[in-house]
């Protein structure tokens, strides 16, 4: 079970998808699974508060459980409360931090037309950006490199898949 993490822009449904795809794993893209609320909350230009995300980590963490065999889920997952708020559901789970500067970050956001998330909230996203601690599974990928470089250093440094259900 692997989550590719990161703020918005930084490519976590391209790059998610792909590494799904080469692992032979599904993908789920985690911005599917939050309510229509929350979506509308975003799309307003309003950040999003820890009481609007827990239900849905807690969604993400059970698509993470129950899949058999692996997947790849792109989510934010920007603070360790919220990884751990994953791994309390699906303890298998890796990460896979998607990093960039704010540059590079910003010129992706505006370069996309159809997403809820608008490039105002990049600088809310990146304050809120928790570094993964040493004691996460998880690796910490630049995105200042082409996609075929991105997908072969995550292949390369993901753990093989495995699933872990949590007690319940």
């Amino acid at each position: 079970m692997v989550v590719v993490m990161g703020v918005s822009g930084s490519g976590k449904s391209t790059i998610g998808a792909l590494v799904a795809n080469a692992l032979g794993v599904p993908f789920v893209d985690a911005d599917g699974l939050h309510p229509i609320a929350n979506i509308e909350k975003m799309a307003a230009g309003t950040p999003l508060t820890d009481e609007d995300r827990w239900p849905w980590l807690a969604v993400v963490g059970q698509v993470l459980a129950d899949a058999s065999g692996g997947v790849v889920v792109a989510c934010s997952a920007l603070r360790r409360v919220y990884r751990d708020a994953i791994v309390a559901e699906a303890p298998g789970t890796v990460f896979v931090h998607l990093d960039g500067t704010k540059a590079v970050l910003t010129a992706r956001l505006e370069g996309r037309s159809d997403h809820f998330m608008p490039p105002e909230l990049l600088d809310s996203q990146l304050s809120t950006l928790e570094a993964l601690d040493p004691d996460e599974r998880g690796i910490v990928i630049d995105i200042d490199a082409d996609v075929p470089s991105i997908i072969a250093d995550a292949i390369t440094r993901v753990p093989p898949l495995t699933t872990t259900r949590s007690a319940t």
